[in-house]
């Protein structure tokens, strides 16, 4: 009796056990997809071809329009050098003055004998005129008054170069010279530019520079500046060099700020024109460095992925991966998923 018991307990667990493994097993109630996102509201514009205008990127400095390198015209000790480097200073101001004191002498002994000179030229004329002296008296009286007159004109003009201006307004850039140096000719002592007008310097190679004309406006790429600055070609040297077979090319620049003279720079040269499909620039998205553009199509857009190129004028060029005439979504991107249901909107 007790083993029968025992028997139809066992029976009775089995059969619990397997109906929670099959409730397990299958259950009652499948998962359910996720809800569909709402129409987002977007601005597209077609993919089109255009002739874009093909450029060279040519390298090149920005200097100063106007650069002087300060010198003495006569030898002299620097007595004084009243300037320091980045200092600005205005046309006339003093940059160095050499010890003075022999040719102050030399004008003072030439005033002197100017002065005697135009003493003896009188008493002579008086004589003349009493009849105790001779027309040719006079005359050789006027001529040593004459050249007296000259020496003295020498002797401040020498004086007046024991002191050396600044030829324009300017800022002072180097120093190659100090107080109580030896000063000669040809051997700069400063130097000063002009920092408010620069301009752009490069060496543009033979097939690109038959199409520059001087006052043709380029784009240039120097400084802190992120969008391009407009250059206008100043200068086109008419020789090549002969070992680079280049062409110098100066080109004028506007007052730009943390633009500077020594920078690099970067020289936009025209190079000709080809059919280029492109779209506008907002429409692609980038995320590391891949590239894609978002496309609509028949109301719903879809993920792409392309391959640009140049960018110009707030457009870029797409190499591969879109077709022209699709449309691309150009605003309403924020948040825009790959599958999502648009509405275009104008």
């Amino acid at each position: 009796m007790s083993e029968a018991r025992a028997a139809r307990r066992l029976a009775g667990v089995l059969a619990v056990a397997a109906s929670l493994i099959l409730a397990g097993c299958n259950p009652s109630a499948p998962p359910q997809p996720p809800a569909p996102l709402p129409p987002r509201a977007v601005q597209v514009a077609a993919a089109s071809i255009e002739g874009w205008t093909s450029a060279e990127e040519v390298v090149g400095t920005i200097r100063p329009r106007l650069r002087a390198a300060m010198e003495a015209k006569v030898p002299g000790r620097i007595e004084s050098l009243p300037v320091a480097l980045g200092q600005r200073v205005q046309q006339g101001d003093l940059l160095a003055a050499l010890d003075a004191r022999e040719a102050r002498a030399r004008l003072d002994s030439a005033r002197a004998t100017a002065e005697q000179a135009a003493r003896d030229r009188d008493r002579v004329g008086g004589l003349v005129r009493q009849g105790a002296s001779t027309p040719s008296e006079l005359d050789a009286a006027e001529a040593r008054h004459r050249v007296a007159a000259a020496a003295v004109a020498e002797a401040e003009s020498l004086l007046g170069q024991m002191r050396v201006t600044a030829p324009f307004d300017g800022v002072v850039t180097r120093k190659h010279a100090d107080v109580g140096d030896l000063a000669v000719p040809g051997r700069a002592l400063i130097d000063i530019e002009d920092p408010a007008r620069l301009r752009m310097e490069a060496d543009v190679p033979e097939f690109l520079v038959l199409g520059l004309r001087v006052g043709m406006k380029l784009a240039v790429h120097a400084g802190n500046s992120v969008e391009p600055i407009e250059g206008v070609v100043a200068e086109v040297s008419p020789v090549a060099e002969p070992g680079s077979r280049t062409h110098l090319v100066k080109l004028d620049l506007p007052p730009v700020q943390g633009l500077r003279s020594g920078q690099f720079g970067r020289l936009s040269v025209p190079a000709g024109s080809a059919a280029v499909l492109h779209v506008p620039e907002p429409a692609l998205i980038v995320r590391g460095q891949l590239e894609y553009v978002m496309v609509q199509e028949e109301g719903v857009a879809r993920l792409r992925l392309v391959r640009t190129g140049r960018r110009q004028s707030g457009r870029v060029s797409v190499v591969s991966g879109l077709n022209a005439g699709e449309r691309v979504v150009v605003a309403g991107l924020d948040g825009l998923r790959d599958g999502q249901a648009v509405e275009v909107r104008p």
